[in-house]
């Protein structure tokens, strides 16, 4: 057993961290937040998406390495590092961008408030005026809805609510209080309501005035503790593990849905895994918090600025700034779907295949092709996948109408969507009672494909109307999630989704589908077999190469496969959103494989695979990213594109994202982005803005895509390149000795322990 200290564990390692890695991704989002060609407005959005996505991060990665040190588990991260060396890497790195986020908030974001027509200000800034109504808002909204909890040797310590805004009050005996020794300092929780708004508006001149709801109540505690002093009022806000697993068992029934209930109930009182906290707090506070919650140095965040910065999305929303960041074009017809035919889309379809490329073609001809089956009297049934709907989703609606009217319709709704849960389990039930055919899951899996099939009777014909994609049935995020979706009446689509719909709500087994690649029972192999494909042709001296866009890259056995390829000479190219586990570019290694990350106006979502097959090639869309869950623990389906129209308007997509020189950021070998940018004579090319004006003429030939896709261009040096994204392990570090020190002191004796390697 050889000691190895931490960073060098990491830098040896041929995996980068999930956990790291993802980091590295909210800092892309930053950089956004940070871009002086935005307008203000998008800076703001981009800066609330920071912190909601670091609520989540906290909720689910940093609650599940708490889930195994809580509980004494062995985990090994793909860094190498054992748990508490990595605890301590992840929370450091987790410290430095809470301070790179609020410096960008503080320095570069509200000193441009005034001049947008806007500010956020603290009581002692309002005028007479202005504090009159900000008290009687107190008085009348806020002040019936607060209730002090004192906790002593008297009253036990109360429940503080998951990313709430909570006073902790200190206060002096006296008044009431005369059988207290006098002097004694005593400990009163205040919490914020959720459902109040962040802030309290009011307007002067031509000028909207944005007060947090923390100074109204700061300024009006007195008003709770009358005839006592207060010795101090600090503002914080707990993040508990939203982490909880299921026992899973086979029996998915109304057990099933209780356990689920049971599991979100544990998720309010789930252990503290995060406490941010205004400057300067109390001693005794910090002291009963650190100690209730066994929390240290580590999980406290000091936040200089706006704690909870999701609230600056109420800015975006008032009346007088809505339109004032960037404009998205209305969606465009899809390329296979003229204009004018959607009104009858069973005619059309009958003919034709139809590729949706979302937000530029519109979610509508699904929900409308679903709407007309509600009604239409020659359908007979509906089947469905649902993961996340919108909210007053058209989706639930069509379905209820078409089981009024008699059809018949299963649903199988994803009652494991974290943090939709409840929503799922609502819908389903509402499904339940207008005679749908309702499933909540399926045993230990979580069903995560998009899929939906109508049956429609044609004459003496019964027609299978498919639509199968890799985004949710959600109006709301299809129109700023990027997602690819088929619509066709080929009967060997047909064939393969109804053998899938048989698995997922029956107890069938198919030996193998045609155009489906499914998980969890063989796409890992299957994936793999088409990259060893790769590997034989380019042995061959054929040509070779793969394009994959996903959203995350992280299990191992793919990444293996990858590394022998890159070694056999197959140019490999990946478009990855968030998470990479893969080591690009490294000697001996990786040196044919690029990655880049494409970070903007809309969310990247879709996945696309790509196999060249020595100019025959074969593209994949669907739901599945290369991640072990997706392999192992969920229900997923890819789908092979075949028609040759549609297949070319895929790869024309992997070719636009690689051309993309607005939104990119490339990774490097230790791990870090930088952003790209157009060489001295490349046009701009914004890929959230050309797919608009996308037109089959202006599509390359199927030949120069081949050149393009497969031409590995050269990995990105770890030196002497501008970095948007800072690259350190720890960014911003100051130069200390070769591990680099901390930024806080954990003080736990365990993590001076050097990793395992």
């Amino acid at each position: 057993m050889k000691l190895f200290k931490s960073a060098d564990l990491i830098r040896k390692s041929k995996y980068i961290s999930r956990d790291l890695s993802w980091l590295r991704f909210n800092y892309r989002v930053l950089d956004q937040a940070k871009d002086p060609g935005r307008t203000l407005f998008d800076r703001l959005r981009f800066m609330a998406i920071t912190s909601s996505n670091l609520d989540e991060f906290f909720m689910i990665r940093v609650g599940s390495l708490y889930n195994y040190i809580d509980y004494g588990k062995e985990r090994v991260d793909y860094s190498g590092l054992r748990e508490l060396p990595f605890r301590r890497k992840l929370l450091d790195f987790a410290h430095r961008f809470v301070n790179d986020q609020s410096l960008t908030y503080l320095n570069e974001l509200k000193p441009q408030f005034e001049k947008n027509g806007f500010n956020i200000l603290r009581m002692d800034e309002l005028t007479e005026l202005e504090l009159k109504k900000a008290d009687g808002y107190f008085k009348n909204t806020i002040f019936p809805l607060l209730t002090p909890m004192v906790y002593d040797s008297y009253h036990g310590f109360p429940l503080m609510m998951n990313q709430m805004l909570i006073f902790g009050v200190v206060t002096r005996a006296g008044g009431l209080e005369a059988d207290t020794e006098k002097g004694q300092e005593r400990l009163t929780f205040v919490q914020i309501p959720q459902n109040l708004s962040r802030f309290f508006e009011l307007t002067r001149k031509d000028r909207v005035i944005f007060v947090p709801i923390e100074e109204i109540v700061r300024a009006n505690l007195p008003k709770l503790f009358r005839n006592v002093e207060i010795v101090s009022a600090n503002l914080f806000r707990i993040t508990r593990n939203g982490d909880f697993t299921l026992e899973e068992s086979d029996d998915i029934d109304v057990d099933f849905i209780k356990e689920i209930q049971l599991g979100l109930k544990t998720r309010k009182k789930g252990r503290v895994v995060r406490l941010e906290v205004e400057p300067n707090a109390s001693s005794l506070l910090m002291a009963v918090l650190r100690e209730r919650w066994k929390i240290d140095n580590g999980n406290v965040f000091v936040i200089s600025s706006l704690i909870d910065l999701k609230g600056l999305l109420q800015i975006l929303r008032h009346p007088n700034f809505r339109g004032r960041g960037s404009r998205t074009p209305a969606p465009v017809p899809p390329l296979s779907l003229p204009e004018g035919t959607e009104e009858n889309l069973f005619d059309y379809l009958k003919h034709h295949d139809v590729l949706l490329h979302h937000p530029y073609n519109s979610i509508e001809p699904v929900v409308r092709l679903l709407e007309q089956a509600a009604e239409d009297p020659h359908v007979l049934g509906i089947k469905q996948t649902i993961y996340r709907l919108a909210d007053d989703s058209r989706v639930t609606a069509a379905l209820l109408k078409a089981a009024e009217n008699g059809k018949h319709v299963s649903v199988l709704f994803e009652v494991k969507a974290r943090f939709d849960e409840e929503r799922n389990i609502r819908e389903g039930a509402k499904l339940e009672k207008a005679g749908c055919f309702v499933i909540y899951g399926v045993s230990k899996y979580k069903t995560h494909t998009k899929m939906m099939m109508i049956i429609r009777k044609e004459g003496e014909k019964v027609t299978r109307y498919v639509h199968i994609g890799s985004g949710n049935y959600n109006e709301q995020t299809s129109r700023i999630y990027t997602d690819v979706s088929l619509l066709t009446t080929n009967d060997v689509y047909g064939h393969d989704v109804s053998e899938f719909f048989n698995v997922i709500t029956g107890h069938s087994q198919p030996d193998e589908y045609e155009y489906l690649i499914t998980a969890p029972k063989d796409m890992r192999q299957q994936l793999i077999s088409l990259v060893r494909e790769e590997v034989r042709n380019a042995k061959k001296g054929l040509p070779s190469g793969i394009v994959m866009k996903m959203n995350s890259l992280e299990d191992k056995e793919m990444i293996d496969e990858f590394y022998k390829a890159s070694k056999a000479g197959v140019p490999i190219r990946f478009i990855v959103r968030g998470i990479c586990c893969l080591r690009p570019g490294r000697a001996g290694l990786s040196e044919n494989i690029e990655v880049r990350s494409i970070v903007g106006d809309f969310l990247e979502h879709s996945r696309l695979f790509y196999f060249h097959q020595a100019g025959q090639p074969k593209v994949y869309a669907g739901s599945a990213d290369l991640m072990v869950r997706s392999f192992d623990r969920r229900i997923e389906a890819l789908f092979l594109i075949v028609n040759p129209q549609l297949k070319r308007e895929a790869i024309n997509i992997l070719y636009f994202n690689l051309k993309d020189n607005q939104n990119t950021y490339l990774m490097r070998e230790d791990g870090a982005y930088i952003r790209r940018q157009p060489a001295t004579d490349e046009p701009v090319f914004n890929v959230h803005r050309e797919f608009y004006h996308r037109t089959y003429a202006s599509m390359p030939e199927t030949a120069l895509y081949d050149e393009y896709l497969t031409r590995a261009d050269m990995p990105v040096a770890a030196e002497d390149q501008p970095e948007a994204v800072p690259a350190d392990d720890f960014p911003n570090a100051p130069e200390t000795d070769e591990e680099q020190m901390s930024l806080v002191d954990l003080s736990q004796e365990a993590e001076e322990q050097a990793a395992l390697e």
